[in-house]
């Protein structure tokens, strides 16, 4: 190697640091993950899926894959949307556009991971009524190679798309009661003017 491109390996080396997940949530966080490597299930389907599950509350999401397992639901694809076809039921989702699929075996999957998440919060001690989405992620795995056999004697390549999915539950805060605001703007205040927030600002000095 040249110099410049050992300088330049060497600092590499000392910044890069392996890690398991993408992203390691703050230690104070309460949260519990789950992941899988080298999934036999389309890339693109995961992602789809992850992708719209993302924010959830964990029930919610569970109860959305089972409702698209039983084509209740419909997961809308918003990326790869190449030969993906319309769908009325894509319109009731909160997505743009209109296409949407029903990938069961992908579903299964994901559904699997995040239900194995949500049992390692509550050995966790985690209450589970709480735990929401607040990360999910699907990265493309290296293809599995294989084979088929065309016609004048040629080969084809036959290859797969597995995935590597990642989910990150955390346990959602205790919403916090607004102060009351009786005599500014606020909540339960009374709205009042900029002549009237100026007047209230001003200090008289001295003797009237």
């Amino acid at each position: 190697l040249s110099p410049t491109l050992s300088r330049r390996y060497q600092q590499s080396n000392n910044s890069i640091t392996m890690t398991r997940y993408s992203v390691e949530p703050d230690a104070e966080v309460p949260h519990s993950k789950s992941r899988g490597s080298h999934l036999r299930v389309h890339f693109k389907h995961c992602r789809e899926i992850v992708h719209h599950i993302q924010g959830m509350p964990a029930s919610k999401a569970s109860k959305f894959l089972e409702d698209v397992l039983e084509r209740k639901a419909i997961v809308p694809f918003t990326k790869y949307t190449g030969g993906i076809g319309r769908k009325a039921m894509a319109k009731q989702c909160n997505a743009p556009g209109d296409k949407g699929r029903w990938p069961v075996k992908a579903t299964a999957v994901v559904r699997d991971l995040l239900s194995n998440a949500v049992a390692n919060g509550e050995s966790k001690g985690l209450d589970s009524d709480k735990l929401y989405i607040s990360h999910a992620q699907c990265n493309r795995a290296p293809p599995g190679r294989r084979r088929t056999y065309r016609a004048h004697g040629r080969i084809g390549k036959y290859a797969s798309q597995p995935a590597h999915i990642e989910i990150i539950l955390t346990e959602k805060k205790d919403d916090v009661e607004k102060a009351s605001d009786d005599e500014g703007e606020g909540a339960r205040g009374k709205k009042i003017t900029k002549k009237m927030a100026a007047k209230k600002r001003f200090v008289k000095v001295g003797g009237a």
